[in-house]
C-alpha cells in the first residue's frame, strides 16, 4: 500500500507542478493586461505567499487532529476555486482576496499547503535508506512538469492568433484549466486510504521532542525564503519582460530550460548526498548558485544573463530534496507532519514581504536589484546553516560516522 501511496502522490505532484509552471509566468502578464502596476503585481504575489503560509501553519498545528486525505481533498478543492476566481474576477482588491485565501503559486517551487502533507506521507512510506531518493523523485517530477508548464505559457497568445480571439479570454481559459487540475487532483487523492497511519502505528502529534530542532531550522529557512521571495518566478519573469522586452513565449522557453536543468540536478543531489552528506550537499551546491544569482543583473547582455540563469538552475535546487529528507530525518516520526508544516511556513510567510519590495524596486528601475538582494541574503543563509547543522547528521549518516570512528 505504501508504494501505491507514493505513486499517487507523484502523479498529483506532476499535475500541480504543470499548472504552477504556466500560471507563475502568466500571472504577471495577465495582471498587467488588467491594468495593474508592477507594484500591485508584487502585492498580489505577497498575498498568495502570505495566505499559503498562514494555512500551512494551521495545518502544522492542527494536522494531527485530522486525516491527511481529508486535508488534501480540501486543499485540492480550494485549488479549483482559486482558478475559477482568477478566471472571472478582474479588479485588484477581489483578486488580492482570492490570492490570500487560495492556492495560487507565483514561485517555480511548491510553497502550498500540499507540501507538508505530502512530505509526511512520503516519509512514512519509505525507510531511511530510500528517503532521499524518493524526495528526489518527487522534486524531479515537479521540476519536469513545471518546465512543461512554463513552455505552455505561450499558448494563450498562439491560440488568440490562430482563432482570431482575445488574448485576455485565452488567459482566462488557462486559469479555468488550473481549476480543472484541482478537481483531478482531488479525484486522485480519493484513492489514498481514508486513514494513513504512521510506520510505528502511533498517531501524528504536535511538536514536542523535536521542537528545538524544528524551530532552529524554521528560523534559518525563514532567511532563505525571505531572499527567495525577491525572485519568485512571476517577478523574475517580470524583470526579464522589462529589462529585455521579451515575449511570454520566449520567457517560457527560458524557464523551460532552467526548470529542466533543475530537474536533472535532483538526480545528482542523491548521489552527492551519499558521498558528502545531506548538509554538505545543501550548502556547497546552494552557495555558488547564489553567487551566480547576484551576478546576473551585471550581465552585459541577454545571452550572458541566460547562461548564468541556466548554470544557477543546475546547482540551486539540489538542496530541495536533501532539505526535505533532512527535516524528516532529524525529527521524531510522529511529529513529521507538524515539522514539515512549521519548516515549510517560512517559504510562504517569510517570503511574503519580498515580492512587495521587489515589485516596488522593479517599478523604479530595470537593473535587477531584487536579484542582488536575493543572492546576498541567501549566501548568508548558507553560511549560517552550515555553522549550525553540520554536526547534526541524519540517522543513516550517524551510523556511518560511528562505524568509521570505531574502525579508527
Amino acid at each position: 500500500m505504501n508504494s501505491v501511496n507514493v505513486r499517487l502522490l507523484l502523479w498529483v505532484r506532476g499535475l500541480r507542478a504543470f499548472a504552477d509552471g504556466y500560471v507563475s509566468l502568466l500571472l504577471p502578464v495577465y495582471l498587467i493586461s488588467l491594468g495593474l502596476t508592477p507594484f500591485e503585481v508584487g502585492v498580489i504575489a505577497t498575498g498568495t505567499l502570505l495566505g499559503s503560509g498562514v494555512l500551512t501553519l494551521w495545518v502544522g498545528v492542527r494536522a494531527y487532529a485530522f486525516h491527511r486525505r481529508a486535508l488534501l481533498l480540501a486543499a485540492a478543492m480550494l485549488m479549483a476555486l482559486t482558478g475559477l476566481g482568477f478566471a472571472t474576477v478582474t479588479t485588484f482588491w477581489p483578486l488580492f482576496a482570492i490570492a490570500v485565501v487560495g492556492t495560487l503559486n507565483p514561485s517555480s517551487g511548491d510553497v502550498s499547503v500540499f507540501l507538508p502533507l505530502e512530505h509526511s506521507i512520503l516519509a512514512r512510506a519509505v525507510d531511511d535508506g530510500r528517503r532521499t531518493a524518493v524526495f528526489a523523485r518527487y522534486s524531479l517530477i515537479g521540476a519536469l512538469m513545471g518546465a512543461l508548464g512554463a513552455l505552455c505559457a505561450g499558448l494563450p497568445e498562439l491560440i488568440a492568433i490562430a482563432w482570431h480571439a482575445s488574448v485576455h479570454v485565452a488567459y482566462q481559459a488557462m486559469f479555468v484549466l488550473y481549476a480543472l487540475f484541482g478537481i483531478v487532483s482531488a479525484l486522485i487523492y480519493r484513492k489514498l486510504p481514508a486513514k494513513i497511519t504512521e510506520e510505528s502505528d502511533t498517531p501524528a502529534a504536535p511538536l514536542r521532542r523535536s521542537r528545538s530542532t524544528v524551530y532552529r531550522l524554521a528560523a534559518l529557512f525563514s532567511l532563505d525564503a525571505f531572499g527567495g521571495g525577491f525572485i519568485v518566478q512571476s517577478l523574475l519573469a517580470l524583470w526579464l519582460f522589462e529589462k529585455y522586452q521579451l515575449s511570454i513565449a520566449v520567457a517560457g522557453t527560458i524557464f523551460f530550460w532552467t526548470s529542466l536543468f533543475s530537474a536533472f540536478s535532483y538526480l545528482m543531489a542523491t548521489r552527492i548526498a551519499k558521498r558528502i552528506g545531506l548538509v554538505n550537499t545543501m550548502v556547497f551546491t546552494h552557495l555558488p548558485a547564489n553567487v551566480l544569482l547576484l551576478l546576473i543583473p551585471f550581465a552585459p547582455g541577454l545571452g550572458v544573463a541566460i547562461a548564468l540563469l541556466l548554470v544557477r538552475s543546475a546547482l540551486s535546487q539540489m538542496d530541495v530534496p536533501t532539505r526535505s529528507s533532512y527535516v524528516m530525518a532529524v525529527v521524531v516520526p510522529s511529529e513529521r507532519a507538524a515539522a514539515a508544516s512549521v519548516t515549510s511556513v517560512p517559504r510562504s510567510l517569510a517570503s511574503a514581504l519580498s515580492p512587495l519590495i521587489a515589485g516596488y524596486l522593479l517599478g523604479l528601475s530595470s537593473f535587477g536589484w531584487p536579484l542582488v538582494i536575493a543572492g546576498s541574503v541567501k549566501i548568508v543563509y548558507d553560511l549560517l546553516f552550515l555553522a549550525n547543522f553540520r554536526s547534526v547528521p541524519p540517522p543513516e549518516e550517524a551510523v556511518t560516522r560511528k562505524a568509521v570512528a570505531r574502525a579508527e
